[in-house]
């Protein structure tokens, strides 16, 4: 039978079965048909592939989208409405449809194997468009990335938690709220800088604290500008209320040792133990009003902290530094920062940086204040996470601060929270935010306080109102007793590790010799390398020469001395941290404390190989930067008054890109805080025709600065006084920053050199003079640094010996009765003059003028370049003539 109208179905289908067994057991025109028949089957099955593999592309896509521009459609803004559905994440920008949401899909990564689009797209909806909004596909690493998926959508980015823990975090809300309405009845118009508005990052906090004792962290180091300041103290670090309390009266017992400081600007530390059973130690850095320039200093204290735990250190300290969003867009300090945390030499295991975005910086709205979508889109140069959490919601930012955390531990690496909150009040308490921001302080006004919201949504949820109730009046029982009770007494500064630390400054006569042995001893060990290391050639023989100068005594260059400080500090159990641009050879060639293998690029440090009982030695080339470098090293050197920790400059001029530290840090911490530091700072110094940027390290500012012994002010112009110096600094009994205006030309030069009985027998001298009969001088000339060596030249050229030199090594603090015992070696001496290679606006000359006239009862000449707008001229030439000029003129007098 052959195919006709007639044929059944049934026939059909077995003459099919027959033609796919065999096609040659059928006829002709059946072979023909079914031929026909499977080739249009094929095609369209085919068809029907290929339009299911384009819709799964869609759907992929449509993923990676919301995963990736989710955030612009999260619910963040309690100010404003929730963003309209964003075009990007429309069905129609994907070729899918309402027809498609009911059709199963293959979504990657996703709890089920297999779920329809309108299940895929809950999920995603529920994950990254509502209270959180999420930026992390730009991270590169794929590990982190599918981390982030997994945690976030496992769980749909919310957090499972029963009534009580809840009741927990409405507790936290409440704490942070009425502590502030209190403030604000009790001392009406003094200034605090509310969290108002921003009250959700004290549950925040909580969370993480509580989360850091689960993952048994030890410490918990904290930096933040002044804004909720007063409230982190209360209600995270137990602060006494009482004590707080009598600060807003001005009690003038309470004042730090010294001038102190407001009390928004002040540190604090504590024992805090969890309900976990750890305890974790959480301090909060002192910082002045130059908001991010805490940064550097917390980063420096966390890294000093983790050589106490060893192995792992860095997973058992967390830094967390607190911004504001102006700040954090608008100040270089945030990216400088950022910048160390991978550095190998500054990186802190991760830090979490909590962004509280008020919408506004001072009275400048965010449109003036940076050019940028987000206040945290600087964060992206680490391709770490940015949470951004909705400001009246304690569960989201819960979540996040635990998966934050969990992010940093897992990952060695910082993550970013940004609270999207208001600020209720103005820049201050005293302050009217509606001149400049009306229709945002009339929302603002409206909106009532945060912990309300949150208890209106746990009523909502079914919890007892009286509860909530009970936990206020609670609260509020509190600090109405704290206002009547009595200021607790608290330690004052100095404990721990600063307990065997002296506050007080005493002249410091300290015995700093080493015998010559020792030093020959050390010298073999810094200058033997291993067997199978190639140094280039040059250092071979700067190694050579090293060993040659301290064993045969044949004088002492500033690298020599220097690597001898080092190593007999090491070797007498003091550990060593030395940074800046360039240090490990040192910007003039003379240190090589780190050497590089010229065949394999391998590192060698000598100094770390003197004995198996020395300390540990760190030295690290830093990024290009002043500012956050020497922030992290003073911060280094708070939690290492054991240690010696120098900061180099490039050169000293530079430092003036690092001038807020300086100032606000290093030269008055101790008398605003209580916290002083041993820093060195290394401020290479000298006239030698390099222009206004390569001379001058601005001796006459930091003079400025001086008062009270805060700083050490040094100017050493030979080996052995940097020798004895160094040793000095580790050797006194009190902590106080050490300037060194090191040297550029008398690294080498040949009469800039000292012998081995001055780094034996001597200490480091305040005052050096001239070795000369005294009978015959009529003239004095006083100095200080490289200008000694040219007047020598001068005098031995023209064999002047009725000219005395007198050098001032120390300038502050300035020992007059050291230069009273050398003025006093020339009894017959008429004229005095002082001598400076500096402008006369710069240099030392307007600090010690009238200090000499005390000493002498008459002004001393003024030798120098006249005052100057540059610190010095850019001709080589015209440098030269002026020096020669000076100099002549001083033998002149």
């Amino acid at each position: 039978m052959t195919l006709n109208a007639n044929a059944s179905p049934e026939w059909l289908e077995n003459q099919f079965r027959l033609w796919q067994e065999d096609p040659r057991a059928v006829p002709d025109d059946l072979r023909s048909f079914f031929s026909g028949f499977e080739l249009a089957r094929q095609t369209t099955s085919a068809e029907l592939d290929a339009e299911r593999a384009l819709k799964q592309s869609a759907v992929d896509s449509l993923i990676y989208r919301y995963r990736d521009l989710g955030h612009l459609q999260a619910c963040t803004d309690p100010l404003n409405p929730c963003p309209p559905p964003h075009p990007a994440l429309a069905l129609e920008a994907f070729d899918l449809g309402e027809e498609d949401l009911d059709t199963c899909f293959h979504p990657r990564r996703f709890l089920r194997q297999k779920a329809t689009l309108r299940e895929i797209l809950d999920l995603l909806r529920e994950t990254y468009c509502r209270n959180i909004g999420v930026e992390f596909m730009h991270i590169q690493d794929p590990d982190e990335r599918e981390w982030l998926k997994e945690r976030m959508e496992s769980v749909r980015n919310r957090p499972q938690l029963d009534d009580e823990q809840k009741l927990s975090l409405l507790r936290k809300l409440q704490e942070a709220s009425l502590f502030e309405l209190f403030l604000h009845r009790k001392f009406v118009g003094q200034k605090r800088f509310s969290l108002e508005g921003g009250e959700v990052m004290i549950p925040l906090l909580e969370c993480i604290a509580e989360h850091a004792a689960d993952l048994q962290m030890k410490d918990i180091v904290l930096g933040m500008a002044h804004r909720g300041r007063l409230n982190v103290l209360a209600n995270i670090f137990g602060k006494p209320l009482a004590n707080m309390f009598a600060e807003f009266t001005d009690n003038i017992e309470l004042a730090f040792v010294g001038e102190g400081d407001v009390k928004y600007h002040k540190g604090f530390s504590c024992d805090r133990r969890f309900p976990c059973g750890e305890t974790v130690h959480l301090s909060i850095a002192s910082n002045p009003s130059h908001l991010e320039a805490v940064n550097p200093v917390v980063e420096g204290k966390c890294r000093a902290r983790h050589s106490n735990y060893g192995p792992g250190g860095r997973r058992k300290v967390l830094p967390i530094l607190i911004h504001g969003d102006a700040a954090f867009a608008g100040q270089g300090m945030v990216p400088e920062t950022l910048n160390l945390s991978q550095l190998d030499g500054y990186h802190t295991g991760g830090t979490l940086h909590i962004v509280l975005n008020n919408q506004i910086g001072f009275t400048t709205s965010p449109a003036h204040a940076r050019s940028t979508l987000y206040a945290t889109d600087v964060a992206k140069m680490l391709m770490v996470p940015i949470f951004h959490v909705h400001g009246e919601d304690p569960e989201a930012a819960a979540f996040v601060a635990e998966l934050a955390l969990d992010y940093r531990q897992c990952f060695g690496r910082d993550a970013v929270i940004e609270i999207i909150c208001y600020r209720r009040q103005g820049h201050n308490e005293g302050d009217e935010p509606f001149f400049t921001q009306p229709l945002m302080y009339e929302k603002i006004r409206r909106r009532p306080p945060v912990h309300e919201v949150y208890a209106a949504r746990l009523v909502s949820e079914g919890i007892d109102p009286q509860r909530i109730e009970q936990q206020a009046a609670q609260i509020n029982l509190r600090l109405e007793e704290a206002l009547k009770g009595e200021v607790v007494d608290q330690a004052p500064g100095y404990q721990g590790k600063w307990s065997n630390i002296q506050r007080d400054y005493t002249p410091a006569d300290i015995t700093t010799g080493t015998p010559v042995q020792t030093l020959q001893k050390l010298a073999r060990r810094i200058t033997t390398l291993p067997p199978a290391f190639t140094p280039h050639p040059k250092i071979a023989r700067l190694l050579e020469n090293r060993r040659k100068m301290v064993l045969d005594d044949s004088g002492l260059d500033w690298g020599a001395a220097e690597a001898l400080a080092f190593a007999t500090l090491l070797s007498e159990g003091v550990p060593i941290r030395l940074s800046g641009q360039d240090c490990r050879r040192g910007t003039f060639n003379h240190r090589h404390a780190v050497l590089v293998d010229s065949r394999n690029g391998q590192l060698y440090v000598p100094l770390a190989f003197l004995s198996s009982t020395q300390a540990p030695i760190q030295v690290y080339n830093s990024m290009l930067s002043e500012n956050a470098v020497l922030g992290f090293e003073y911060g280094y050197s708070l939690e290492m008054p054991e240690g010696l920790t120098i900061w180099e400059a490039q050169f000293g001029d530079f430092a003036n890109g690092a001038q807020v530290i300086i100032d606000q840090f290093i030269s008055s911490s101790g008398s605003k805080w209580d916290r002083t530091s041993g820093l060195v700072m290394y401020l290479p110094h000298g006239y030698e025709g390099q222009g206004a940027e390569h001379s001058s390290a601005r001796i006459e500012r930091y003079l400025l600065l001086c008062a009270d012994n805060n700083l050490q002010l040094v100017n050493p112009s030979t080996p052995a006084q940097l020798f004895h110096l160094l040793r000095r600094q580790m050797k006194v009994p009190w902590r106080r920053p050490l300037i060194i205006f090191s040297p550029k030309s008398l690294l080498r030069h040949p009469v800039c050199r000292s012998k081995l009985d001055d780094l034996s027998k001597a200490r480091f001298c305040e005052v050096l003079t001239d070795d000369i009969s005294a009978s015959a001088v009529q003239t004095v000339l006083i100095c200080s640094g490289k200008i000694y060596f040219e007047l020598l030249e001068k005098k031995r050229a023209d064999q002047r010996e009725d000219v005395a030199l007198v050098r001032i090594e120390q300038l502050y603090p300035l020992r007059e009765e050291a230069l009273r015992q050398a003025f006093d070696c020339y009894p017959r001496a008429r004229a005095y003059a002082w001598v400076q290679e500096e402008p006369a606006n710069g240099g030392a000359w307007s600090y010690i003028r009238p200090h000499l006239a005390d000493l002498l009862g008459t002004d001393p000449v003024y030798v120098g370049r006249p005052a100057m707008a540059a610190t010095a001229v850019g001709s080589h030439r015209q440098h030269n003539q002026e020096q020669k000029k000076l100099i002549s003129l001083a033998f002149s007098l």
